[in-house]
């Protein structure tokens, strides 16, 4: 006779049972307790998995790759302890000399004349003589009329935020009339803003736009901007004022300046942009100077020159593996460049020269 495989009323489970049950209400115990995984967020338009999507950048004032960079340096925070974090880009160039040529490269790939060589002491608009390639407006004068497109307008029609941070400014848009004199060559006590080193103000583009008073503001917006993500442009272009970007030493103040005042400001300043929840969700930070002192330049064969000279620039992101170095060739073009191509925008002017370099996985070298 076979035994029955049902358990009789009032009789035990056995061992066996009693331990798979036990495992089942365990099993499911633990799901319930098990927190979901954070989804990775996904890129928004216009940006590439794995590439970020808030770019700062920051210009310092006329300092050559030596002074900055080597042991000694008088910029400590920025050599040593940001240096720790980020990949330097040792052999980055400068375009020109003097400063403003070097800035407008970064925003619209156009090379110098010899008015910007001269810093535009007059706000003088361009007199076009012609075109050349690649996307260069030949003739000399400041200011770029309406048809020379820039990285801002680029970013305005693919829909992106921007906005340009001027230490000093107070005033929105603040630039000298038309045909005038600028007077804000040189710093002067509580006003260290230069024309020259805002690079917006020089492209009708944007000078004839809403988008001028409305996104070329004080650098005192900065903060409340890096509030959250959503109100954190997709690319910050900060400039700290004649003091703080080493240009002025002594500062008008009477303080030290250099080296010195710039890292100094740095330290203050850096912390807040690493803190902030867009530079740790996929940001970007750039910091370089405009041109070494000298005019030594450097090597040849890099699309738009490197006339400016030797001054390395910092790069730091969640997408980069801290204390590392690329010695690939780059110059201001290259930057604008990688912001275009981090944007999926077409690049402009020398930007878009035929073996420019633009940023690569030597720069992302933390990417999965």
């Amino acid at each position: 006779m076979s035994r029955n495989a049902t358990t009789p009323p009032g009789a035990k489970a056995p061992a066996s049972a009693s331990l798979l049950i036990l495992a089942v209400i365990l099993a499911v115990t633990a799901a319930a307790c098990t927190p979901m995984p954070t989804p990775t967020p996904a890129p928004t338009a216009g940006q590439r998995a794995g590439t970020p999507g808030h770019v700062f950048i920051i210009n310092l004032e006329n300092k050559g790759y030596d002074k900055i960079w080597d042991a000694g340096s008088a910029a400590p925070y920025l050599s040593t302890t940001l240096r720790a974090q980020g990949v330097l880009l040792s052999q980055y160039y400068g375009i020109a000399h003097h400063s403003n040529p070097n800035y407008l490269a970064q925003i619209s790939g156009q090379g110098s004349n010899a008015m910007t060589r001269d810093d535009c002491p007059t706000y003088g608009p361009l007199t076009q003589t012609g075109e050349a390639s690649p996307g260069q407006v030949k003739g000399t004068g400041c200011v770029y009329p309406a048809s020379v497109p820039t990285v801002a307008g680029q970013l305005r029609s693919a829909g992106k935020s921007w906005k340009g941070y001027m230490e000093d400014m107070k005033t929105p848009c603040r630039h000298p009339e038309l045909g005038a004199r600028d007077n804000d060559q040189k710093a002067k006590v509580g006003d260290q803003y230069a024309t020259r080193h805002n690079p917006f103000v020089y492209f009708e583009e944007v000078t004839s736009s809403p988008d001028c008073r409305a996104n070329v503001v004080d650098f005192s917006e900065l903060a409340a901007d890096l509030r959250s993500v959503e109100t954190t442009p997709a690319l910050s272009y900060i400039t700290p004022n004649l003091c703080h970007d080493g240009h002025d030493n002594p500062c008008v103040d009477g303080s030290t300046g250099g080296l010195v005042s710039a890292d100094a400001w740095l330290g203050e300043q850096i912390p807040r942009i690493l803190e902030s929840p867009a530079f740790k969700k996929d940001g970007m930070l750039v910091i370089t100077f405009d041109e070494a002192e000298d005019s030594s330049g450097g090597p040849s064969g890099i699309p738009g020159g490197t006339a400016g000279g030797r001054v390395g620039a910092l790069v730091l992101s969640p997408f980069i593996k801290g204390g590392t170095t690329s010695d690939r060739l780059y110059n201001h073009f290259s930057l604008q460049a990688s912001v275009e191509d981090i944007f999926s925008l077409p690049r402009l002017g020398y930007a878009g020269a035929a073996g420019l370099n633009s940023f690569g996985n030597d720069v992302f070298n933390g990417r999965s």
